[in-house]
């Protein structure tokens, strides 16, 4: 029976990080232990599979290599190590002894892989609002590190090989006597490779990896928001020594707009009107993302009130419906009267004096208010 992906065993994405893959290991294991399901054959299994997950995926060169050959990849690497043909307890013992004070003194372990995964990038990419609504392709230049073509990736000159290094004879580690103790640490020579290179690459100075520009052509999904991540796989830094490269992260971010705000799903704007159709009623054209509508304006509508258009706003890109449009009303004061258009504003408002507070329904709650607050602050 083919084995299921580790990282769906352990319900996590696939740029989980390690506090998220042990957190989603201890659920499985508290909920399938034989210990909590005794003679259930399927929690037995179900535990199995889900420690298995955990053991390599909690690893980062187990993970680098699952991530890069799937199951074959570690079933090719694990046909090596330890516990395998010729295992021997005190092997292992020594093995943990000197990871003790490898750490302490600067050392590794003996047999430490010195292949390693290339770093992940991050990218913050701008958008504007119709961008992220509607989606894009977007050509992303950005200096990384690769693999040098000149030496592919050896670091030594075209027609020579690394050497075994004379220091530790390809072991990769030497031993340090410190006082009573015979300290195992990484060869100061070749860096725990347990090789040298005589001849170096001239492109890359022996290193194996260069600096370059790259373009990437990035396709943005229609209802991205800001903080929302897309994910290269392989194209992050180059990998060391053979390793796999790492990953590039899109982290997108969102232009502000010069007629909408954006919450989520949902669009908010504002909607200047005049005071005269604000008071007897009438209506306007209002922007949408599918071009403009016509919004009724009832008669007495004061500033601030809000209009909904439902499904008028984002598509998210997680398959919900569109949100709403929020028109907020905002009745504009006129400005470069003429004579005679003050001459009846004056007479307007005359008008609404003599009418008494009927003709303006929040003057008299905000006289009330006033007076209160000054009766609070008198002695």
């Amino acid at each position: 029976m083919a084995k299921r992906d580790y990282y769906e065993v352990l319900g996590v994405s696939r740029d989980a990080s390690e506090a998220d893959i042990k957190k989603a290991y201890r659920r499985l294991a508290m909920k399938h232990h034989p210990d909590r399901n005794p003679d259930d054959p399927k929690a037995e299994a179900a535990f199995k599979e889900a420690k298995e997950a955990y053991e390599v995926l909690s690893e980062k060169d187990k993970r680098a290599v699952y991530d890069q050959h799937g199951h074959a990849g570690v079933e090719a690497a694990a046909g090596g190590g330890r516990g395998g043909p010729g295992f021997n307890p005190g092997d292992a013992f020594g093995d943990i002894f000197g990871d003790v004070f490898g750490d302490i003194f600067g050392g590794g372990r003996r047999g430490r892989s010195t292949v390693f995964r290339g770093a992940d990038l991050r990218y913050e990419l701008s958008l504007t609002l119709e961008q992220a609504v509607f989606g894009d392709t977007v050509n992303l230049t950005l200096p990384t590190v690769v693999s040098c073509e000149t030496c592919s990736g050896s670091g030594a000159k075209p027609g020579t090989k690394p050497v075994t290094c004379k220091t530790c004879e390809g072991a990769g580690q030497v031993r340090m006597s410190q006082g009573f103790f015979s300290i195992q640490q990484a060869c100061p020579a070749c860096r725990g490779t347990g090789q040298q290179i005589e001849n170096p690459c001239a492109t890359c100075q022996g290193r194996g990896r260069v600096q370059k520009s790259k373009t990437l052509a990035v396709k943005v999904p229609a209802g991205v928001d800001n903080g929302d991540r897309i994910r290269l796989t392989g194209e992050g830094e180059a990998g060391q020594n053979g390793g796999p490269p790492g990953d590039l992260y899109v982290e997108i971010r969102i232009q502000p707009h010069d007629i909408f705000e954006r919450d989520g799903a949902d669009l908010s704007c504002g909607i200047p009107v005049n005071f005269a159709v604000a008071a007897l009623g009438g209506s306007v054209q209002v922007p949408t993302l599918d071009g403009e509508v016509t919004l009724k304006i009832p008669a007495e509508t004061q500033s601030g009130r809000v209009f909904r258009l439902r499904g008028k706003g984002v598509r998210p890109v997680r398959g919900s419906g569109p949100g709403d449009l929020f028109c907020r009303v905002e009745v504009e004061t006129p400005v470069n009267l003429t004579a005679e258009q003050k001459r009846l504003l004056e007479a307007f408002n005359e008008a609404l004096v003599a009418g008494g507070d009927r003709h303006r329904p929040r003057n008299r709650s905000w006289l009330d208010g006033v007076r209160r607050f000054f009766e609070k602050m008198s002695p």
